[in-house]
């Protein structure tokens, strides 16, 4: 069990709340020093810091302590195509993506921190065409494998399965087939809220990885659909 202190702070938190009533430039910049003391800083050391974790749920999964092409994902937001045009994001996104990753879609690992909310999320969000019809077919050549991720206790008891569904079925799939509602899925996603005591307490790495960990039925079968090693 963790003895080290709290990575996140409450400071985190307070700083994201003031985010969302002031999200404009001349606030962040006066506050930026905050911005990295309190909240980069301590996101970087988390994801550090559970490198060695992950590389015992599966090693290929990289935790990459970089605030630009790394882990922790960009604060800024891109408006150059959006109605919003809000500069910033107003939580932090952690993201231990798939060594293959890069060159093809691939399911990840996903920590949210939000004033509002805090969940963790893993699977596969949004695939393209030819990656969602490899899992849909992977569900019609294994059913069996698929139920199996539903009667595990841990993942049953962890994670809700989300995301976005097909109001028909898929063209090409029977709209009869027994895992209609999990075929008419766009994407495959796990979530569980985590309540921010959590996040804040001395214990926060090990309940982390007793969540990835139980995730482990889903992340295994999207693997094998999507042909990349867990």
């Amino acid at each position: 069990m963790a003895t080290e202190g709290p990575r996140f702070k409450r400071g985190l938190f307070t700083f994201l709340e003031e985010l969302e009533e002031n999200n404009e430039r001349d606030w962040f910049q006066a506050n930026k020093g905050r911005y990295e003391d309190q909240v980069k800083e301590p996101a970087l050391a988390f994801i550090s810091d559970f490198g060695p974790r992950l590389r015992k749920i599966s090693r290929h999964f990289d935790a990459v302590p970089k605030a630009v092409g790394g882990s922790l994902m960009r604060i800024y937001r891109d408006v150059r195509f959006s109605k919003d045009k809000r500069p910033y994001k107003t939580n932090v996104g952690i993201q231990f993506r798939h060594k293959q990753g890069k060159d093809v879609h691939a399911p990840g690992y996903y920590l949210h921190l939000e004033a509002s909310q805090c969940f963790v999320g893993l699977g596969i969000w949004h695939p393209d065409s030819p990656t969602l019809k490899k899992i849909r077919q992977a569900l019609v050549d294994r059913p069996a494998a698929w139920k199996k991720i539903h009667s595990d206790e841990a993942f049953s008891s962890t994670f809700e399965l989300e995301g976005d569904s097909l109001k028909r079925a898929p063209k090409g799939f029977d709209p009869d087939h027994p895992l209609i509602e999990d075929l008419r899925r766009k994407d495959f996603i796990g979530v569980t809220r985590i309540p921010r005591k959590t996040l804040l307490a001395k214990d926060s790495l090990d309940r982390f990885e007793e969540i990835c960990r139980a995730g482990t039925p889903l992340m295994r079968f999207l693997c094998r659909a999507l042909e990349v090693p867990y």
